[in-house]
């Protein structure tokens, strides 16, 4: 099912973009049109077959399953209008990618029109080379079939993989282009907790451009030209010796924003295996478990949003789990605190008075980040 006008939001999507899947398997039959006389077979393809890449029509044709008048042909055959095409459309990894799986999911909120849920660390939202099978859309496709009604099985903002925390998804398509809208006009709120390397000196706001890192295309950096608009307004909740607790609050979704941007300001989120510091300086006690948390120390703490079909406001927070939390109890013992497992009610509290407190006159600078 396609629907077009989610095609290019700058905020949809954290930047990642869903392919809607093919319903089955079928044939095509088509004759080419005069106008496109003189083009190759693959590039008439792509024409008449939009809503498939011409590569990988391109591979159609050499595997056989095109033929031109009833014959085999080949990529480069000019057309002249008026032949009979015979297209058998191949099931992909990607198409094959969008089936139900029976999964535990924690789901936080469930009604008609949205679904809130507590992503896990290790899980990955949709299917994509490496991870066809598994990911959390197929999850939600068996948890309600009639998400495959729904473009990109209602998912419209992602987590990354090791990072744990709330999602929102639409369970309409009137829903999802009601949350989509909000996520344009940057009113869902979404506010993170981790935990980063070294002592945060104050609160702030990072305003960057994020884009693809130009010496590592698999990574994302902070750049000068060419990037996409990228703020995260960063709250120091408690420091520790040699790391800090803090609360991220983002106004844009761009991929990897809070790890790349807590990168830029030289304090890398703990555990980061990508934008991270292996060789950050700590005892051997923080070293230890930071290693068994094999991820960033990153959780999607609270997410508010508009519902779709009340017009009230909904807010969901989920604590964080047991990792992130073993971590912060080790760093408040080693500064000579309390251990948040002990006193985890008082603990919490604290922190808790004054989490609504979101206003751009709080923040002691407007950038806070050092370019090395």
């Amino acid at each position: 099912m396609q629907n077009t006008s989610f095609e290019h939001l700058t905020d949809y999507n954290d930047d990642f973009d869903f392919t809607a899947a093919p319903e089955a398997e079928t044939s095509i039959n088509l004759t080419v049109p005069i106008d496109l006389a003189g083009l190759r077979l693959d590039a008439a393809l792509a024409k008449l077959l939009p809503d498939y890449s011409r590569s990988r029509l391109s591979d159609w044709i050499k595997e056989g399953a095109v033929s031109v008048n009833g014959k085999a042909a080949k990529p480069k055959d000019k057309m002249i209008g008026g032949e009979i095409l015979a297209v058998t459309v191949q099931q992909s990894e990607e198409t094959l990618a969008f089936t139900p799986e029976p999964m535990a999911l924690d789901i936080i909120y469930e009604d008609d029109a949205v679904l809130v849920l507590n992503k896990p660390a290790g899980l990955v939202v949709h299917p994509a080379a490496g991870n066809w099978t598994g990911t959390l859309l197929n999850g939600l496709l068996a948890h309600c079939p009639s998400l495959s009604h729904v473009p990109r099985a209602g998912i419209v903002h992602r987590l990354d993989k090791d990072t744990s925390g709330l999602m929102v998804v639409a369970k309409t398509l009137s829903a999802q282009n009601h949350l989509v809208q909000q996520l344009q006009a940057r009113t869902v709120k979404r506010i993170y907790r981790a935990v980063a390397n070294g002592v945060v000196p104050f609160d702030g706001k990072i305003d960057t451009l994020i884009g693809r890192d130009p010496h590592n295309r698999l990574k994302m950096a902070v750049v000068k030209f060419g990037g996409k608009p990228a703020i995260t307004h960063v709250k120091v909740l408690e420091r520790y010796l040699a790391h800090s607790y803090i609360e991220c609050a983002l106004e844009t979704g761009r991929t990897h924003q809070i790890r790349v941007h807590m990168r830029e300001a030289n304090h890398p989120l703990a555990g980061d295996p990508v934008y991270g510091n292996p060789r950050h300086a700590c005892s051997d006690t923080v070293k230890d478990v930071v290693k068994k948390l094999a991820r960033q120390a990153l959780h999607a703490y609270r997410l508010s949003f508009i519902h779709p079909q009340t017009g009230e406001e909904m807010s969901f927070e989920a604590p964080l789990p047991a990792d992130i939390y073993h971590l912060l109890s080790v760093l408040r013992l080693e500064s000579g605190m309390d251990s948040s497992l002990s006193h985890e009610e008082e603990w919490l509290e604290r922190l808790e008075d004054d989490d609504d407190d979101w206003n751009e006159d709080d923040y002691d600078v407007e950038v806070v980040y050092v370019r090395e």
